[in-house]
């Protein structure tokens, strides 16, 4: 994932957080806000220590970014995402991983098959 498409100043994850949708599940809280004349979507990934030492919260990232890599072309681009990862994402491994943000997306409606 490129670092232009990804979410990093506090301003823009507070836009989102503010004036965004929010869709959870057991693992992950997706927060979504439509950005007009977007090339590409844009994400932002938060891993509160409660999930595990730096080693684990760096894995549950890499997942999150990879699956997003492999569902690109499915997921609408006008959007900036926020992904919150909740403590039992630190047992999954990469499939349940990307089925949970699948099934987050499905429900969000965001996810073209």
């Amino acid at each position: 994932m490129k670092k232009m498409y990804r979410l990093k100043e506090n301003e823009e994850f507070q836009t989102v957080f503010k004036k965004g949708l929010s869709f959870a599940n057991r693992q992950l809280v997706l927060y979504y806000l439509p950005k007009e004349g977007q090339a590409h979507f844009r994400i932002g990934l938060s891993v509160s220590k409660k999930v595990g030492n730096a080693v684990v919260r760096n894995r549950v990232k890499r997942y999150l970014r990879q699956a997003f890599l492999e569902l690109e072309n499915q997921i609408d681009q006008q959007y900036d995402f926020i992904i919150i990862a909740r403590v039992p994402t630190n047992t999954l491994d990469y499939h349940q991983m990307k089925k949970s943000l699948t099934h987050l997306l499905m429900k969000t409606k965001l996810l073209r098959k």
